[in-house]
């Protein structure tokens, strides 16, 4: 829902822009001040958002160069003990190609989740369409990508938060984490109906879930410390990047268990 009410805060890196990002020595000014400062320089559409403990990070459309220097000058000149820190600067015609690459990437690999699962679970098409395993996979892993996308479309909306390029990294990691959880379980549901293990499939998949639970677990949990140490302790460029991987594992994990098994079930009885 929130990803509907807010949308995504997307960074430069698909809108394209500039970015500044500015430290400082003392005590941060509010944030009134410095687009005060800013827009009196001449800088008409400009976001401003604090960032880590003291610093803040400015938002506007492309700079060049000399642009990018007299805004710091002017800075420097308002605010004593101002540091830069990055400077990034995208023109639209990149960020918007970046943008679809991206989604382009993302079905990519749903799509090759599909073909790869029909193509291993194959010798079971007697029994249980591997199509329709690939297609409760994928479900699975919209439900992994989807609730990450609604958390930080609310950090956008409260803290600005911004969707950079390093986010669909992440996506790409969390998908390729929990199709790799998702394929456990579905390979000993595949072997407990080779071997004749008796019941419906229903029972057959409960089964499956109690015998790989174990190790779903102590893997998440193996993994999420640290990406724990990473997001407490590795500094503000990959917190977020950190807390999108640590809500896609988790996630990838519960859906393995608690959204996949089942659609399988369900889906094979609709077919």
């Amino acid at each position: 829902m929130a990803l509907f009410v807010f949308g995504l805060n997307l960074g430069v890196d698909f809108l394209g822009g500039s970015v500044i990002e500015v430290g400082f020595s003392g005590n941060r000014p509010a944030l009134n001040d410095i687009r005060d400062i800013l827009t009196g320089a001449g800088l008409a559409d400009v976001v401003v958002n604090y960032t880590g403990d003291g610093g803040a990070l400015i938002r506007t459309g492309e700079l060049s160069e000399n642009e990018h220097q007299n805004i710091l000058a002017v800075l420097k000149n308002g605010f004593s003990g101002l540091e830069e820190k990055r400077f990034d600067s995208i023109g639209p015609v990149i960020g918007n190609e970046l943008k679809n690459k991206s989604i382009t990437a993302i079905l990519l690999v749903l799509s090759a989740v599909i073909i790869y699962i029909a193509l291993v679970f194959r010798k079971l098409s007697k029994t249980l369409s591997p199509w329709v395993m690939g297609f409760a996979a994928i479900l699975a892993l919209l439900h992994d990508v989807v609730v990450p996308l609604g958390v930080f479309a609310v950090l956008g909306n409260v803290y600005g938060v911004e969707i950079s390029a390093v986010f669909v990294a992440a996506a790409l990691t969390i998908l390729g984490y929990s199709v790799a959880d998702t394929v456990v379980v579905f390979d000993r549901i595949r072997e407990n109906i080779i071997r004749g293990l008796g019941g419906s499939l229903s029972e057959i998949a409960h089964k499956s879930v109690l015998q790989t639970l174990t190790r779903s677990l102590n893997t998440t949990f193996t993994t999420l410390l640290p990406l724990f140490a990473i997001y407490f302790f590795g500094g503000e460029s990959i917190r977020y990047f950190a807390l999108a991987l640590i809500m896609g594992i988790f996630l990838g994990a519960y859906s393995s268990i608690f959204i996949a098994s089942p659609l399988l079930v369900w889906l094979s009885r609709k077919k």
